[in-house]
């Protein structure tokens, strides 16, 4: 997930020759080679264009292709795309027969991707295309577009007086410079294309400040210090392993209006497991493979004798025939709760694979023993955390902590065994009940129930379909 800088005022932006030079040292004593940057600078675009128009919704793209770099960034971003689950269509009016490009060009022939001639496009792309990728001209562009490309530019402007009069109309990704801008002064006479999401590459170029649209993404995350201390840049930091960051504050949203239209295989009763702990760890293998962040996160809700439910995520440790365990500490207020109520809920939720899981039991402490050795196999800044940490209780402010925790390090310092402190341990949720739930088109989701029964003086588990 991209994140956003909220000042636009203090990202620096590139006039035409800056950016030029930084490419010449990039592909010069910096050793990049072309084909390098243009697939860091497709996959951006690519990426950039995922944080906000899913696949589900917005299926449909067309790529159109200039004959230089950006056309190059464009061609990249469509094959990314296809491997994302969007179904792209290429115009790539003037091929180049070098072999960069054509190896591009075979590629996305491998995939099966469709090329259209400017003469094959329809009509009308509102009916057919849900986004359209400028990627046309880049920053080294001069002079005024030549057919086709002046023509697919008209298309493009066409489509942004669409939306003004509030029909349907596909969306507009431009691959660093809107085609038709000027570099540094933007869309000179207010008559040029007007994007809904730029993705501006290494850093925006000046022309970036004029663009109005809902979506500004920086990508390209090649910038090695040396370029940045020379050119004084200031840029967003890219969160994580994203290749791309959102500059600017994001759009306000209508709360409302979010929704999504789900694609999951069937989830069907014959296909599943008869006992709901095997089900649960063919999903729970599905998350991991999945790569999903922290698949063993669980909502675990509890409620006193006030009847007041109070929920938090807690992290699954173990879960066998017997149940479901996680650590904590006895004296927080999940653990009063559950002294007082000892029935709970626990929800995993997998986004990636539109799955969650609802589990219903009584809660038991588990064994002296077991919160033992669980408590030392974890890292031993984790068992001083714990040591320190009383939770829910009131504290004067972080440094409390941060003071307590340093004083106990240092005790520990000689790897001596901590000890675990009496208040804390592990819980077992003895299930009595299962939900397993898959979200479906149209709202019509799979939800599978499992609940005890005995046939002929035998415990086995009923599985019934729930209306969504």
């Amino acid at each position: 997930m991209a994140s956003s800088l909220q000042n636009q005022g203090s990202i620096t932006y590139l006039t035409q020759r800056e950016a030029a030079e930084i490419d010449e040292i990039l592909m010069g004593p910096l050793g990049f080679s072309v084909d390098q940057l243009m697939e860091l600078a497709g996959l951006s675009v690519a990426t950039s264009m995922a944080e906000v128009y899913k696949p589900s919704e917005y299926n449909r793209v067309l790529a159109i292709c200039g004959p230089g770099n950006n056309g190059g960034d464009g061609l990249v971003a469509a094959r990314h795309l296809y491997h994302f689950g969007y179904k792209p269509f290429v115009c790539y009016p003037k091929r180049t027969s070098k072999p960069l490009y054509s190896g591009l060009v075979t590629q996305l022939e491998s995939l099966s991707i469709p090329f259209l001639s400017v003469d094959e496009l329809p009509v009308d792309w509102s009916n057919d295309f849900d986004i359209l990728v400028d990627a046309m001209f880049g920053f080294s562009f001069h002079g005024a577009p030549r057919p086709p490309f002046d023509n697919l530019i008209e298309k493009l402007v066409h489509l942004n007086n669409y939306k003004q009069r509030q029909q349907k109309s596909p969306v507009i990704v431009s691959v660093d410079i809107p085609s038709g801008w000027h570099v540094e002064e933007g869309d000179v006479n207010g008559e040029g294309i007007k994007p809904d999401m730029l993705v501006s590459l290494t850093a925006p170029k000046l022309c970036a400040k004029k663009f109005s649209g809902p979506h500004h993404f920086l990508g390209g995350r090649f910038v090695p210090p040396s370029i940045a201390e020379k050119y004084k840049l200031h840029l967003p930091p890219y969160p994580g392993t994203s290749m791309c960051v959102r500059i600017g504050k994001p759009p306000q949203i209508d709360i409302s209006a979010l929704r999504e239209n789900y694609m999951s295989p069937d989830f069907l009763e014959e296909q599943v497991e008869a006992d709901p702990i095997d089900q649960f760890r063919k999903w729970f293998d599905d998350a991991v493979a999945a790569g999903l962040k922290e698949p063993n996160a669980m909502a675990l809700s509890t409620t006193g004798k006030d009847g007041k439910p109070s929920s938090r995520m807690v992290l699954l440790k173990s879960v066998d025939k017997d149940g479901f365990v996680w650590y904590t500490n006895y004296e927080s207020r999940k653990a009063r709760e559950l002294s007082e109520n000892s029935h709970a809920s626990l929800l995993f939720y997998w986004d990636g694979l539109n799955r969650q899981v609802r589990v219903e039991g009584s809660v038991q402490k588990v064994s002296d023993d077991e919160s033992e050795q669980y408590f030392h196999s974890r890292p031993r800044g984790s068992q001083i955390g714990a040591i320190v940490s009383k939770q829910s209780t009131i504290v004067p402010g972080r440094h409390v902590l941060h003071q307590l925790y340093k004083e106990l390090e240092e005790k520990y310092s000689d790897g001596s065994l901590i000890p675990k402190p009496k208040h804390w341990g592990g819980y077992r949720l003895q299930p009595e009940r299962f939900e397993f739930w898959q979200g479906q088109q149209s709202r019509l989701h799979d939800r599978l129930q499992y609940s005890p029964q005995e046939i002929n003086g035998k415990q086995s588990w009923r599985i019934d379909r729930l209306a969504p």
